[in-house]
């Protein structure tokens, strides 16, 4: 139904390429076009645009998400139509392809399943319906019903699609890409992300329109007419009782009724147990109870001026050790605040079922509206009686007597252990920490929450369960979004419920009751989540949940290739030994310790004070009390006193640049390099549009750069002409790159 042209070339040079298009028996009913330039990938003809069924302009943030799902789904693949040869369709989707050639990959699979084409794009870029008011029920009950076999492919996307008889267009949640379209009095629909890209007589113009936010415009090319969204919409989602499966099969947390079963109380006391899982003050009154009593985080400063986890003498959690990735340049950042509505993070946990098959089987799944989940919802998930749900505990802790290679052992078995409960039906699986004693130490719930999610996706037996954390470990954000980047469905922070518990009994919250506190701490968490998912531009947790969206700063590859595939570690580090070490550190000061010098139950901290015989900081009493000497009184003494101190931090592995030396030193003669006015010449500024900046940044900039000599560069969004002229006090406002 389709030819497709590609080439690396100019615009201008396509029909000189391809000379066939200029041949008048050339005849087509629809043209899609793609032009662009390489950003995030290098240019090459496989990669250029459109492909099979459609182009795309904008980011899919999830992408690591939505393969390593993909890759876990095809160990279910079963079609009477394929039979046997289904195994050579596989893998879907291939390495080393740009976001916009893998969604096209994973469309082309779906439209093979049975689906049409509309229903594909829906099921994989649907609208914002979670927290819609105004949305048919029916609407809802099919995109719920997906949400349960596919998580959404997230990020800025326009996308028109064709397979020759359909041609349309859709546009993500959020809206952050144009698309404009132009339907003629001649029978002609022209959409384009910018208006006026062909000329058309105002006299011949029907209407205008705009696509917006998760909406779609379709042409039948057979029928020759332009179907709204609306009504493709509602033949897709009327075509099967999704709201009758549902309420059949989706079981909501909510719903399961709490039978009293308690979790067998900890041994330990709490106190022990918080030093072992290395909490501190700064902890308690920082972050735990400003959640609790407000249900939301505190505020803080941007910005860290502590050591990198492997530079720090300070015994480090997991965590630590990773980075949230964020948006940058034309991929923006969401504002979950202003723009709430778009964003979502309930979870459904359970078994997947064979994509190629669409039945009510697929919606057999727990609904969790909070994935952070209190003490009784996850004794309700535990024990939970229904023919639908198996869960098994498998326990994360290891013998601390027998150092790494109990730590390794243990995490070969909790593997063995998880295969064989999958084997035996069981599709959620907890992974807990709970029991640690004098003899067992508790394993990082990262590690064992991404050893089973990749271990068992090599086993191809992911897609039959899911993962539940049992762990007194997370207390922070952060926290919890590496352990739902890495493959989780939800989390029970144990030990920051009895924390909370102790807070309200001590009167230390002002809040009469323990579980309106717990409340508070969950939803917090929840904010928190959509501000890192926000960060990188995904509207929902869905999308998030193993998406992997972090890099990691110092762990070795080695290390980092067996228990967290697929991430990317900058600079090498420590592994497994140097880790179990840290564990020996804390769970010495909870069980071995005689006694503490400052006389407190817990550390204090350090982290986001500067405290003494706590973490180091870069600014720290002594340095800004020099610095602020040096400024107020003018004393060259104090800024070389100042000086002296920064310039000591390298020394004491404080930030990588520290850890830079010169090698093979041959220094030239001052004499021989360019003056300083010279040099300068050749600076030149980022190509930033005015509105990503203000005004007055836009201009100083450029005023800035041309007092230099240098270049300042105007962007995409060119500038006033009024910059153009000097002004009247010799400024000059002109970007010498446009």
């Amino acid at each position: 139904n389709t030819i497709i042209y590609k080439g690396l070339l100019m615009p201008n040079d396509i029909n000189t390429y391809y000379q066939d298009l200029n041949d008048d028996d050339v005849v087509t009913k629809l043209a899609l076009v793609h032009q662009r330039f390489s950003t995030n990938t290098f240019p090459t003809w496989d990669l250029a645009q459109p492909f099979r069924y459609m182009c795309h302009n904008g980011e899919i943030n999830t992408l690591r998400g939505n393969l390593s799902r993909m890759k876990a789904r095809e160990e279910l693949f079963k079609s009477d139509f394929f039979g046997k040869d289904i195994k050579k369709i596989l893998p879907i989707t291939m390495e080393g392809k740009s976001d916009s050639a893998s969604m096209d990959m994973a469309l082309e699979l779906l439209l093979h399943t049975g689906r049409s084409l509309p229903e594909a794009m829906m099921m994989m870029v649907p609208e914002a319906w979670e927290k819609n008011p105004v949305m048919k029920d029916e609407k809802k009950a099919f995109y719920e019903y997906n949400a349960c076999i596919m998580e959404p492919w997230d990020g800025p996307a326009s996308i028109p699609f064709t397979d020759g008889n359909y041609i349309g267009a859709l546009l993500d949640r959020n809206g952050l890409r144009p698309s404009r379209y132009t339907v003629t009095k001649d029978g002609y629909v022209v959409m384009a992300s910018e208006t006026g890209v062909i000329d058309i007589k105002p006299g011949n113009v029907e209407y205008h329109g705009r696509l917006e936010p998760g909406k779609m415009f379709l042409v039948d090319m057979v029928k020759g007419r332009i179907i709204e969204d609306e009504e493709v919409k509602y033949e897709v989602v009327t075509k099967r009782p999704y709201r009758e499966w549902l309420n059949k099969n989706l079981l909501p947390l909510s719903n399961i009724a709490y039978t009293g079963n308690q979790t067998t109380v900890e041994k330990i006391d709490l106190n022990a147990r918080q030093k072992l899982f290395g909490y501190t003050l700064e902890d308690i009154s920082t972050i735990i109870t400003p959640m609790a009593t407000q249900g939301k985080e505190a505020i803080g400063s941007m910005g860290s001026d502590i050591p990198l986890a492997v530079l720090s003498d300070q015994p480090q959690l997991l965590f630590n050790y990773f980075k949230q990735l964020f948006a940058q340049v034309t991929n923006p950042p969401l504002d979950g605040i202003r723009e709430e509505i778009i964003t979502d993070i309930s979870l459904s946990i359970g078994e997947d079922h064979n994509l190629f098959d669409i039945v009510p089987e697929h919606c057999k799944k727990l609904r969790i509206q909070n994935p952070v989940i209190s003490n009784e919802d996850l004794d309700k998930i535990k024990y939970i009686n229904h023919p639908d749900f198996k869960t098994v505990t498998v326990s994360i802790l290891y013998e601390a007597e027998k150092g790494l290679n109990g730590l390794e052992n243990r995490l070969e078995e909790i593997i063995s252990e998880t295969k064989t409960a999958v084997d035996e039906g069981c599709n959620i699986i907890i992974l807990s920490d709970r029991g640690v004693s004098e003899n067992l130490a508790p394993i990082p719930c990262l590690l064992a929450c991404s050893f089973v999610h990749h271990r068992l996706k090599k086993h191809h037996r992911r897609s039959s369960f899911g993962i539940v954390i049992e762990s007194a470990e997370p207390r922070e954000p952060h926290h919890f979004a590496l352990l739902f980047g890495y493959g989780a469905s939800a989390i029970n922070p144990y030990l920051v419920n009895e924390i909370i518990y102790k807070l309200v009994k001590d009167r230390d919250i002002k809040i009469t009751e323990p579980e309106i506190a717990v409340q508070n701490f969950n939803k917090a968490i929840g904010k928190g989540i959509i501000k890192i998912m926000n960060k990188i531009g995904i509207s929902t947790l869905l999308s998030y949940r193993g998406s992997q969206i972090f890099e990691i700063l110092g762990l070795n590859q080695k290390f980092v290739n067996k228990y967290f595939t697929n991430t990317p570690t900058r600079i090498e580090g420590i592994g497994l030994y140097e880790i179990e070490k840290e564990i020996q550190k804390r769970y010495h000061k909870a069980f071995k310790a005689q006694q503490i010098e400052t006389g407190l139950a817990l550390d204090i901290g350090g982290d986001y004070r500067w405290r003494r015989n706590g973490e180091r900081h870069m600014f720290n009493p002594a340095s800004v009390a020099k610095l602020q000497q040096a400024v107020k009184q003018n004393n060259p003494t104090s800024y070389e006193e100042y000086s002296k101190l920064i310039n000591e931090q390298n020394e004491r592995l404080m930030t990588l640049r520290g850890l830079f030396k010169f090698k093979d030193l041959d220094p030239i003669s001052i004499e021989e390099v360019e003056p300083w006015t010279e040099i300068v010449k050749r600076f030149k500024t980022g190509a930033m549009s005015f509105g990503s900046i203000s005004k007055e940044a836009h201009e100083n900039l450029a005023i800035a750069m041309n007092r230099l000599s240098g270049k300042s560069n105007s962007g995409e969004g060119g500038e006033d002409p009024d910059r153009f002229n000097k002004d009247q006090n010799g400024n000059w406002r002109n970007s010498a790159i446009k």
